[in-house]
Order: structure tokens, then sequence, then C-alpha cells
């Protein structure tokens, strides 16, 4: 059976609520990205994040001032390679050999980076790139992974793909009808052999947000966790939030694929504060909060 293996917040302006509650919580970690109006010394993020009991964090590339900033604080780090280095890994293993010598068993030393897991792009099959990474992302993900092994890291660290939600999908909104998404079908059960065959996790990005942004009329309480707006009953289940669906929906998905056993990273949730009329601190809170205690109940912790 697929289960959580960790999940990792996108933190906004209630970070100190969301890092509190996320304190209680092993095997919860954050995103942390480069692009900001002002961004905080890196050495300030670290002190920040293990001063609230935070272990685990994503990167979305290899900054060497992060990286450094990372390096004997024990900290469980995914490691991030962009989308537009995908061809260059793809094309060239002897350039994938070069990425891991530069980006990773640099920092496997005596008080160095604790790397867990590299990430081979970002939601390269978003249906927004129209199709533009979908020839080069596998093949980088292979030649990150022999490299990886190579190198002799495959037994401390798991290389993977972030995908976002959108791989998958249900034709009635039932997870128990979950797929992948037509287009990426062959590719992604091809990918997930692969990581089958290799003992890699799946990597998912799962925004309730995106549901009310997208969709106008979609019940508002069903992104939340409060139980308030409708429920779907599937398969002797009752799902009365849209983030259990969607995850369910993808371990059918694995399922019909033949998996029933794989590691499944949920690489980022969040809400956002601004810039749309649910985008706000308040729901923000709401929803870090119920999403926290939904965890708390699945690890049987509430």
């Amino acid at each position: 059976m697929a289960g959580r293996a960790a999940m990792l917040v996108n933190l906004g302006t209630v970070v100190m609520t969301v890092l509190t509650l996320a304190s209680f919580v092993e095997g919860f970690g954050v995103n942390w990205g480069n692009i900001a109006s002002h961004p905080l010394n890196p050495d300030i993020v670290v002190r920040m994040l293990k001063e609230n009991k935070i272990n685990k964090v994503k990167l979305f590339d290899a900054d060497s001032w992060t990286m450094n900033a990372l390096a004997g604080s024990g900290m469980e780090v995914m490691v991030g390679i962009p989308n537009n280095l995908l061809e260059t890994l793809a094309d060239d293993y002897g350039n994938a050999k070069d990425w891991v010598k530069e980006n990773i068993t640099a920092y496997m030393r005596k008080d160095g980076v604790n790397i867990k897991y590299v990430a081979v792009g970002n939601e390269p099959f978003l249906s927004a790139y129209n199709g533009s990474y979908l020839k080069t992302t596998f093949p980088a993900l292979k030649n990150i992974h022999r490299a990886l092994k190579e190198a002799g890291h495959t037994d401390v660290m798991k290389a993977t793909i972030p995908q976002n939600a959108e791989v998958y999908q249900s034709a009635n909104d039932k997870p128990s009808e979950g797929d992948f998404r037509s287009d990426v079908k062959q590719i992604m059960l091809d990918i997930v052999k692969f990581f089958h065959d290799n003992d890699l996790p799946f990597t998912v990005n799962i925004y309730p947000f995106l549901s009310l942004y997208l969709n106008q009329h979609f019940p508002v309480e069903y992104a939340f966790f409060d139980g308030n707006g409708q429920t779907i009953p599937d398969n002797g289940k009752n799902y009365d939030n849209v983030f259990d669906a969607n995850y369910d929906t993808l371990v059918y998905a694995l399922n019909k694929a033949g998996i029933k056993d794989m590691k499944i990273i949920v690489g980022e949730v969040g809400w956002p504060t601004d810039g749309h009329k649910y985008a706000t601190p308040k729901l923000a809170e709401k929803f870090y909060a119920g999403l926290m205690k939904n965890l708390l109940r699945t690890l049987g912790l509430h």
C-alpha cells in the first residue's frame, strides 16, 4: 500500500503558525526557494528552521550558498535540478556525472549536507509546458540515478521527479477512478516502473487552493479540512476534503499501473496569502492548521 513519506509546505505570512504545528509532526518539512524580493541570509533560515524543529527541507536547485549553510545542520535535504538543465543531463551521461560530482559528492563529507533525495526537474509534465520536457525528463532521471549509483550514493539517497497532481485525474472526481493523464500516461507508466524497480519514491505537489482558483463553482469548504462541505463517497470511504481525495486518486492510479507499495512524498502543499479573493492570511492559517491536524490523524497521533 502506498503511504505518505513526508510532507513539505510552502510558507507565507503564517510561517510561525506552520512551524509551531509542524514541530509536532515527524516527516514534515518545508520548501526553500531562492526567488524572493527580500531573500534571507541562508544561515538565518537554517537557524530558524532548527529552532522550530524542522528537520527536512526541499530545494529547487543546488545553490552553493544555501548548501553550505545546510552543511553540518543534520537536516534532511532534497536537492533540486531545474527544468532548464534536463536536456543537458538527458543528452550526455557525462554531464550527469559532472552535476553529481559538483552538487552532491562535494557535500558528502564529514559535517557535510545530509542529502536524502535528488529532485530531477520540477513539475516537468505540467500541461502549461506543452510537452517541453516530455522527451528529456525520463532520460535525465536515468542518467542522474546511474551517476548517483556509480558514485556510491544510492544507499543513502534517492532520485525522484516532483510532479504536479495534474499528471493524474479522475473522470468523475472519485479517487477509485484515478488514472494518469492520457497525454502522459505511457511516459508516467515507464517512470513509475523505473521508480519501482529501483526503489525510488513518487513525489507529488498537491495544492487544494488551485481547485478554487481554477473553478469558480468549486465548493469552498471542500478545500479545507473542517468537514463542513460536501462529501464524496467512494469504495466505502467518505472524502470530505480535496487533499485526501487527490492523494488517493494517485494511489489508485499507481494501483492500476500494478504498483501497490510505492513510497509517496508530498513535495509541496500550501496556500497563498495574496493575489486572489481566497488568498488571505486568515484562510492560509485555516488551511495549514487543518492540514496538520489531518496529518496527525493519519499518523494516529490525534
